[in-house]
């Protein structure tokens, strides 16, 4: 993606109410410039339909991206990944689809939920879905059973294309080994801290937030390998 980042622009969800630096907001696009010039488009989220996408951001909860795969390949191959037949299906069998994943029985819920959301709602149809507001929208998810907010923005961002930024364990670690924001600060501080200083575009949140996730398996480890990382000229000069 060519286009740069600009400041200045918030989005209307977890905004923060102190008033950001220049130097911070500008920190904020230097990192997404170094980190797109090293890993490039992402292309996510990895799936077929809107829906995968919802269903996928349920399984990954607790979970790596390989073995949510595993689930939905499983759930395809029953003919099962749409809110029709997950509808009807029982919670156990949804659960034995989706074993790779981890914690099946406890998504299975999680699935059967929203879904059952989707249909009394929405009528089954995630395009119907995404004609409404995003405030709304988003306010519905976190009312759903099992769905908090990563989960939800990530249906808002990459299912319903939806202008909110997601915050994940990747993102914390990376800015706050920064120094840009505390690691204990509420997910609303820092998904407020990408709204304030990012304009509010759907692509530009989408490729972010999977440059922060790439930059975080790659080299932003527990054990972080700050020498190789192509964000270590940012870094704080106590943690060089």
């Amino acid at each position: 993606m060519s286009e740069k980042p600009h400041k200045g622009q918030s989005g209307s969800i977890g905004n923060v109410s102190t008033v950001r630096s220049d130097l911070t907001m500008n920190k904020i696009e230097l990192l997404y410039r170094a980190l797109f010039a090293a890993f490039g488009p992402q292309h996510w989220w990895p799936a077929e339909t809107p829906f995968e996408v919802a269903a996928g951001a349920i399984l990954t909860q607790n979970t790596n991206w390989a073995n949510v795969k595993k689930a939905l390949n499983n759930l395809k191959a029953a003919r099962a990944l749409n809110a029709a037949r997950l509808h009807e299906m029982p919670a156990a069998e949804i659960a034995a689809l989706i074993r790779p994943s981890g914690y099946f029985t406890v998504k299975a819920k999680r699935l059967k939920a929203f879904v059952s959301f989707l249909i009394e709602k929405y009528r089954g149809s995630l395009k119907r879905m995404k004609s409404e507001d995003m405030q709304k929208l988003r306010k519905e998810l976190l009312s759903v059973h099992g769905i908090g907010p990563e989960t939800a923005d990530s249906i808002l961002l990459y299912a319903l294309e939806k202008p909110v930024f997601v915050i994940d364990a990747y993102t914390k670690r990376v800015l706050s080994r920064h120094a840009i924001l505390n690691h204990d600060e509420s997910y609303e501080v820092f998904q407020g801290l990408f709204h304030s200083s990012l304009k509010k575009d759907v692509r530009l949140y989408n490729e972010y937030h999977a440059l922060l996730v790439a930059v975080g398996k790659a080299f932003c480890k527990p054990r972080p390998l700050c020498e190789q990382c192509p964000l270590s000229k940012y870094l704080p000069e106590a943690r060089r």
